[in-house]
C-alpha cells in the first residue's frame, strides 16, 4: 500500500461550507486521507459525523481525528486527569462515528518539571486513558501520541515512542516540523530524516512503524521557545524541513504512513506537493 496523503481540517481553497463535503473534493483533486480537527473540543454531532464518515468511504478518503489540543498528560492532578480520560473518549465517540481509524493526542507540558517526571506521569496518565479506551470498547480506534514543538512541552521522539511502547496499538504521530522547530532548525535534510525513522523502527520494530501517522508543515520558530507558528511550502523565509528528503526515502524503504499536511491556509496544495514528490521515487 503506498503512502496515503492529506489536509488538516479545509484549506482556504476549499469550495464547500460543511467539512461533510470535503471526501468528495479531496478525491476529485487527488488526496486520499483527511484529518478532522477538533482542537478546540468535540463539537461535531453524531448525524454530520456519520454523514461525514459515508461520504468518506464512499470516496475511498482514510479518516482521522484530532483530539483537543488542551489535553495533558502530564499533568497528576486526578481531576485533571479525569477531564483527560474524558476529552480523549469524546474524541474516540466521534472518530467511531465517522469510522476514523486513528486520534491524534497531544502529550501535554511540563509544568516546570524535569523531562522524566513529566513523562513518568504522561506515562501513568496513558495507562488510565488505555484502560478506559478499552473499557469504552474503542481498541480498534488507534491513539497516535504527538511529538510536539515548543521546547516547553513533553513530546520530543523519545517521549512519543516510550509512550507508545506502552501498548501495540499506540501509533506514534510523528510531526516533522514540530521536530525541525524544537530542533532549533537542525532536524531537516536526508540524514536526519534517516536517523529519524531508524530511531522509530528500533523502538517499535519494522511492520508496526511503516504504517506511522505524520503531520507535516513548514514551522517559524525562536531559539527560546522552539515552534512559533506554522508556515506553507510558498513562504519566502528559510522556513523547515524540506519534505524531499523525508519522501524520498520513505520511498525507498517502501512503508505506508499517513502524512496529514498542516500548512497554514494550503494544506491541501501542500499535501499534493509532498505526494507528488513521493510519487517521483516509482
Amino acid at each position: 500500500m503506498p503512502a496515503l496523503f492529506g489536509p488538516a481540517g479545509n484549506a482556504d481553497a476549499f469550495p464547500y461550507k460543511s467539512s461533510v463535503d470535503a471526501p468528495r473534493w479531496l478525491a476529485e483533486i487527488g488526496l486520499d486521507c483527511y484529518e478532522y480537527q477538533c482542537g478546540k473540543g468535540v463539537n461535531v454531532g453524531e448525524a454530520t459525523a456519520r454523514k461525514l464518515g459515508q461520504a468518506a468511504a464512499e470516496q475511498g478518503i482514510r479518516l482521522s481525528l484530532h483530539a483537543p489540543y488542551f489535553i495533558n498528560l502530564a499533568n497528576p492532578d486526578p481531576d485533571s486527569l479525569k477531564k483527560t480520560v474524558g476529552y480523549i473518549l469524546d474524541a474516540c465517540r466521534a472518530a467511531d462515528w465517522m469510522g476514523a481509524t486513528r486520534v491524534v493526542v497531544h502529550t501535554g507540558a511540563l509544568m516546570k518539571r524535569t523531562r522524566r517526571e513529566a513523562l513518568d506521569i504522561a506515562l501513568a496518565s496513558m495507562q488510565e486513558v488505555l484502560k478506559a479506551w478499552e473499557g469504552e470498547g474503542y481498541g480498534h480506534i488507534a491513539l497516535c501520541p504527538e511529538t510536539m514543538g515548543k521546547l516547553g512541552q513533553l513530546g520530543d521522539l523519545a517521549e512519543v515512542l516510550e509512550l507508545c511502547a506502552l501498548d501495540d496499538r499506540l501509533i506514534p504521530c510523528v510531526d516533522f516540523g514540530h521536530l525541525y522547530a524544537r530542533s532549533l532548525g537542525e532536524l531537516t535534510g536526508e540524514a536526519a530524516c534517516k536517523a529519524i525513522l531508524d530511531q522509530m523502527e528500533a523502538a517499535l520494530g519494522p511492520e508496526r512503524v511503516r504504517t506511522f501517522h505524520s503531520h507535516f508543515s513548514q514551522i517559524e520558530f525562536t531559539p527560546k521557545g522552539g515552534e512559533k507558528c506554522h508556515r506553507t511550502f510558498a513562504d519566502n523565509g528559510g522556513f523547515g524541513p524540506d519534505p524531499a528528503p523525508l519522501m524520498a526515502e520513505i520511498a525507498r524503504r517502501g512503508w505506508s504512513p499517513t502524512f496529514i499536511c498542516e500548512s497554514a491556509g494550503t494544506q491541501t496544495d501542500d499535501a499534493l506537493t509532498m505526494r507528488s514528490l513521493y510519487l517521483s521515487h516509482f
